[in-house]
């Protein structure tokens, strides 16, 4: 294995983040789940009312209708690379990560069909990563632009999502559990995909079945204190000065979390065994993309080299951009860790692999990318300065100049990010 060429890296890496999107297949994770507790039923009379949010949502509503007897309504949205038809549902599409007016009407939709449940009917919900942006439905006197505008801002603050969605939170009808207040007095049951690092259910899809995040005022000071008060359209900043009330949340679902990020490591980890020694450095990791490069490129730095090895990381870093480029948080890692890789000096062969389990990383069509101790060296043959490319947030031109870009197109999951960095043996 010491004489491992950088195509046989690559194939590994590959391989070992395939493994890791396997083991996040929303229709295994949500029969797992069945097999312990069965899809609970309505009582006599009523009827079931199915509703599917996010990237995963038509492989989860199509599972979940092959355990529901009796009357039913089932409904997906979903963004355009993962549609599917589903026999006997409706599945409709909206834009990510900019909401759009599709899913304005497919945020009225779902409030209109949850209206009207009754206390016979049960309720399922399936949530995945996404639904966030897929479902605008904006509070009174804000819009659609309004709501464009807030994810533009908060998408490009470098904000954690925990802190995005909490914001979101208090400008929706459906976020935060708003979900519950539409379906009551019909029972809910979800079923969750996470894509949140450390799986805080009120920040999957912005929480719809679960209670809030923070408050009103919690919205407002973070926006104050971020220093993005004043990049909001004036009647955001209208609304959250509006003195509200805490409500009480006496709502409840049943949530049942069937998929997270870790176990996706797990999966990634059993993979790289096979031929490596493999480790599990992080589950966590999150923040700023430069400083989680400089954690990797030191924790590859400081590995045993006697033998082949393979260093995991799951989590999902953030962006702040300060440039007018293109590229996503995976391979803007990507590109840092490239960059820091040649600076540090790593020795011998080694590969780095940076994706999204979504298979879409930012506003581009790929996934992340793999670079590898050649990328930096062959940006700079076709003419370009990574340096500078970086500081204008342009990742994607810089990878696609070094044919680094990872693309797996739509996986039909998300469960956040995954790095794989494959050191091969000296000597």
């Amino acid at each position: 294995m010491s004489g491992q060429s950088s195509a046989s890296l690559r194939a590994n890496a590959s391989a070992i983040f395939a493994a890791a999107v396997a083991a996040a297949d929303p229709a295994i994770a949500l029969r797992r789940q069945l097999r312990s507790a069965h899809l609970p039923s309505p009582s006599k009379g009523g009827r079931s009312i199915l509703i599917a949010i996010g990237k995963a949502a038509p492989t989860m509503l199509a599972e979940a209708l092959q355990h529901v007897q009796g009357d039913y309504v089932a409904l997906a949205v979903t963004h355009p690379e993962n549609r599917m038809e589903i026999p006997g549902a409706t599945v409709l599409t909206s834009a990510h990560p900019v909401p759009d007016e599709r899913g304005l009407k497919a945020g009225r939709q779902i409030m209109a069909l949850l209206s009207e449940a009754r206390k016979q009917d049960q309720v399922i919900a399936l949530i995945s990563g996404g639904g966030s942006a897929l479902i605008p439905a904006p509070v009174k006197g804000l819009t659609l632009s309004d709501k464009i505008r807030v994810n533009e801002v908060l998408l490009s603050s470098g904000l954690d999502i925990v802190r995005i969605n909490l914001i979101r939170q208090q400008l929706s009808l459906l976020k935060g559990g708003g979900f519950l207040r539409f379906a009551a007095p019909a029972q809910v049951t979800a079923y969750i995909l996470s894509d949140v690092i450390g799986n805080d259910l009120r920040a999957v899809a912005s929480g719809p079945t679960v209670s809030p995040i923070g408050n009103h005022a919690d919205a407002r000071r973070h926006c104050i204190e971020t220093g993005l008060w004043h990049l909001l359209p004036k009647a955001v900043r209208t609304y959250l000065e509006q003195s509200i009330s805490e409500q009480t949340f006496d709502i409840q679902a049943t949530n049942h979390l069937i998929g997270s990020n870790r176990i996706s490591l797990q999966a990634a980890h059993s993979c790289a065994s096979q031929s490596y020694d493999a480790k599990i450095v992080s589950d966590g990791l999150t923040g700023d993309v430069a400083e989680a490069a400089e954690r990797i490129v030191h924790t590859a730095r400081s590995a045993i080299k006697g033998r082949p090895t393979a260093l995991l990381f799951g989590g999902e870093t953030t962006v702040r951009l300060r440039g007018s480029g293109i590229g996503g948080r995976n391979q803007e890692l990507a590109l840092r860790v490239a960059y820091m890789a040649k600076d540090r000096k790593i020795p011998g062969n080694w590969i780095f692999l940076s994706g999204g389990t979504d298979g879409r990383d930012g506003p581009t069509s790929a996934a992340g990318a793999i670079v590898d101790a050649g990328t930096v060296g062959r940006i700079r043959n076709a003419g370009q300065d990574p340096v500078a490319l970086l500081a204008n947030n342009d990742s994607h031109s810089a990878l696609t100049l070094s044919g680094d870009l990872l693309k797996t197109g739509a996986t039909g999951t998300n469960v956040a990010d995954i790095q794989v960095m494959l050191l091969a043996a000296e000597g």
